[in-house]
């Protein structure tokens, strides 16, 4: 498969900010995935309201599902075992309740304001992410 040309990229770049920061502009909330997914199961209180946050959950995968209609279909080689990715899951999870958001809360929408808290979180989980790709690639073997 040839890799994306750089106008896709950007476009998906664009498009990404450009909703963040409507979202942000229009309704005062940030487009953290985490916290919007925590109010559409009903598992966090205090967030967006249940309508928007289940909206925007859902729009996740129909965006996805919009992308590979018309861009183009992903490749998708998944290596490691159902085990493995359940506990990779719970480890993600974890981690975002354990940091107060996750790569897009933090990662887009607190770098571009300029969060302390956030550039420290995005400091943090990119070190760790960097970490883990080197000790499971070069330590274990994996």
């Amino acid at each position: 498969m040839e890799p994306l040309s750089p106008l896709v990229a950007i476009a998906g770049g664009l498009l990404i900010g450009g909703a963040a920061a409507l979202l942000l502009l229009l309704n005062g909330r940030i487009a953290g995935v985490s916290g919007m997914l925590a109010t559409a199961t009903r598992i966090g209180a205090g967030g967006p309201p249940w309508r928007q946050a289940a909206a925007f959950v859902i729009g996740l995968p129909l965006g996805a599902a919009l992308v590979a209609a018309f861009v183009r279909r992903p490749e998708l080689l998944i290596a490691a075992s159902p085990a493995a990715l359940i506990v990779a899951g719970l480890l993600v999870g974890f981690g975002t309740r354990l940091g107060n958001g996750c790569t897009s809360g933090h990662g887009v929408c607190g770098m571009a304001r300029l969060s302390p808290r956030s550039i420290a979180a995005t400091l943090t989980f990119m070190a760790t992410a960097a970490l883990t790709v080197f000790v499971v690639g070069h330590v274990m073997g994996i």
